[in-house]
């Protein structure tokens, strides 16, 4: 899922390209994507955009006499750039097209599971609606910070992907900056002390701004094509079985439902394994506690 750095990238690299154009028309390929109906398509066709901006992780266009498009590409929603008057034949990925004056938005979602969604809109309350609630961290100073950490208790992955309490974070990074602040996924939000909820503000400070200057170096003056989760300079996010970049010791993963944990035992939780809900339910008493026991009952199986 697309997420603060990679969210960042696409709107700078859009602004040359749309701001101060004239929006033409939406052409849908899946007609499941557009979630409003009222304002039409129609309505808006000819408005000029005025900015292009983010809310959480939904981009906004807006339009002049305050329509607005907002584009939320969830999962695995993915944009296409295409210049000028070239029309590309819409595949099986291809939800829809925004199509501006020097060229055409195509919003793709890979998959059977069609999540991606356009909202369009009129008016402040209505782009307010849009918006879940979430600390722009980034912005935000460490007392607000710490004030909406001690609000809920959750565990520290479910705080940092809610929505509702942080803007912008999903798995991805979630992974990397608890990492680099050197907490368990699982650690309940409000036990953490005082030191360690400011070194989470400043792991999450950090880790978004490297890779946002990460991924603008990389896809220089052109528009990013191959948004991904996973990157070859992550520390743990997609490299289950791999070397932590710190200590060495394997990364470990927590499977739940369509996503997973990445974490390492030995820098973030003192060496113990976390349970993995389907492994530790199977193995029972038999689940190993270390990251070392792991490897032993790995190899004690394959000696089988």
């Amino acid at each position: 899922m697309p997420e603060i750095p990679d969210i960042t990238v696409y709107i700078e690299r859009l602004e040359p390209r749309v701001v101060g154009t004239r929006f033409l028309g939406l052409r849908l390929d899946s007609p499941f994507v557009l979630r409003t109906v009222s304002p039409a398509p129609a309505e808006l066709a000819g408005l000029t955009v005025e900015r292009v901006f983010r809310i959480h992780k939904r981009i906004i266009f807006a339009l002049e006499a305050e329509h607005f498009i907002a584009v939320h590409l969830m999962r695995a929603g993915r944009f296409r750039w295409i210049d000028g008057d070239q029309q590309k034949k819409p595949d099986r990925v291809t939800l829809a097209s925004l199509r501006f004056e020097r060229g055409s938005l195509v919003l793709t979602e890979a998959g059977t599971k069609r999540r991606a969604s356009i909202h369009l809109g009129r008016g402040a309350e209505a782009l307010a609606a849009l918006d879940p609630g979430g600390l722009e961290v980034l912005s935000a100073k460490l007392p607000a910070f710490v004030a909406v950490m001690r609000r809920e208790r959750h565990t520290l992955k479910r705080s940092l992907t809610d929505p509702r309490l942080f803007a912008g974070i999903g798995n991805a990074y979630s992974d990397e900056i608890l990492h680099e602040a050197r907490l368990s996924p699982l650690r309940m939000s409000d036990a953490l002390d005082d030191e360690e909820v400011a070194r989470l503000y400043q792991a999450i400070r950090s880790t978004l701004t490297r890779w946002t200057e990460h991924l603008r170096a990389e896809v220089g003056d052109g528009f990013p094509e191959k948004v991904t989760a996973f990157h070859e300079g992550m520390a743990v996010h997609g490299r289950y079985g791999k070397p932590c970049p710190v200590c060495g010791k394997k990364v470990q993963r927590i499977v739940y439902a369509e996503s997973e944990t990445n974490y390492c035992p030995t820098c973030q939780n003192e060496g113990r394994l976390l349970a993995d809900r389907a492994l530790s339910k199977l193995l029972k008493d038999d689940w190993p506690k270390t990251a070392d026991q792991l490897e032993e009952l790995k190899a004690d199986r394959q000696k089988r």
